[in-house]
């Protein structure tokens, strides 16, 4: 048998991940890195050809791997006695595809009143998007945030496909799962969870939109936290690096006018002068390098530091003290977030596959006759 033991707030809660696009697997490992059991189910070719080598994605860290044919009798069955064993069934299909599977959640309450189906998609599991597809920027888009994000005078810019997928998504969905099983605590009974990302995305933008209504925030690119401030923004330094400046309360502000030597600048909080002061930043950060600046800024609290790439962000050593990243397997990654006091240490070792599982309800005959017949790998 091997049941595996972890540590951290969710031990002992069972996971089952149906494999899906990076939001799915992303709110997996967030179960994960605080010691929820996790086990996704992937397609049978994927795990065959993968073999007995470790699965180095990140965001598949700590967690455990079958491959199920879903589209059998046989697997199907062998799913349902996997999630009456389970506390969270993870599913991230278009709407209406679980149960034309026979796998969704009325199917696995009928096994398991208990269970917590997270469903996770795009649109929601109704309105008049919810059967199109779509991605990040689309979702974003309609939630109203992607108007809001950009340079004044340019187009909408997304950055990246963060804030629909990772943060309204992968996130949400997580969020939305402890949610019910702290609920579950209390009524003895699971719950379906519907997290869009239009909604995640919209719910994380609360703030601008009370903005927007109350006339705080303007245009994009022309308020104090979208760029359009040249106390908020970044510069271009003499050896074509950058640094990020945030200055924005009047002491720090001081504080870094006074390091870099500045004088007789124009009024900040003259909105006519801003351009003109800008140019005077950007002409003063051109003057030096970024190692030069960062050398001047440090221990500061003028709120001007590097912009790192990734592989310098995890020397930066701030991060190392902190241990923000971390090697798995050979793969530098971030840490798990956030830290829970006298916690323990997660396990993150990469994804491996799963050769027993009578301790989630199938026992070895059953297991070998599946595997025989190409159903479960």
């Amino acid at each position: 048998m091997e049941r595996v033991t972890r540590s951290g707030p969710l031990s002992g809660v069972r996971v089952l991940e149906l494999a899906g696009l990076a939001p799915g697997p992303f709110a997996g490992m967030m179960l994960a890195d605080h010691g929820a059991e996790v086990l996704r189910i992937d397609r049978v070719a994927a795990v065959a050809a993968a073999g007995d080598r470790p699965r180095r994605d990140v965001m598949d860290r700590g967690k455990r791997t079958i491959g199920l044919d879903l589209k059998s009798p046989e697997g199907v069955a062998a799913f349902r006695e996997l999630a009456a064993h389970a506390d969270v069934v993870i599913e991230v299909f278009r709407p209406g595809v679980a149960e034309r599977l026979g796998i969704g959640p009325e199917d696995l309450r009928a096994v398991n009143p208990r269970l917590v189906y997270g469903r996770m998609t795009g649109w929601g599991q109704e309105g008049p998007l919810a059967t199109t597809a779509g991605h990040d920027i689309d979702y974003i888009a309609v939630a109203g945030v992607l108007s809001l994000l950009g340079r004044e005078g340019g187009k909408p810019t997304p950055p990246i496909n963060i804030l629909g997928d990772f943060a309204g998504g992968g996130l949400m969905l997580a969020y939305g799962v402890l949610l019910a099983l702290f609920e579950r605590e209390r009524t003895g009974r699971g719950r379906v969870v519907d997290a869009a990302m239009v909604d995640g995305a919209a719910a994380l933008f609360a703030m601008f939109y009370q903005g927007v209504q109350s006339g705080f925030w303007g245009p994009r690119g022309t308020n104090l936290l979208d760029t359009g401030a040249p106390m908020y923004d970044t510069y271009e330094t003499a050896d074509g690096g950058f640094v990020a400046v945030g200055a924005l309360e009047p002491q720090f502000w001081a504080e870094m006018v006074a390091l870099m030597g500045l004088a007789d600048l124009p009024d900040r909080d003259d909105r006519a002068r801003w351009p003109e002061l800008r140019e005077r930043l950007a002409e003063a950060f051109r003057s030096r390098t970024r190692a030069e600046w960062e050398e001047v800024f440090a221990g500061s609290d003028a709120c001007v530091v590097p912009v790192l790439d990734p592989a310098e962000a995890a020397e930066h050593p701030h991060n190392r003290a902190r241990g923000t990243f971390v090697e798995v397997g050979g793969v530098r990654q971030p840490a798990p977030a956030p830290r829970l006091e006298g916690a323990g240490e997660p396990d993150l070792s990469p994804a491996t596959l799963l050769s027993d599982l009578s301790d989630w309800g199938l026992d070895r005959g059953t297991a070998e006759r599946l595997r025989a017949a190409g159903v479960l790998a």
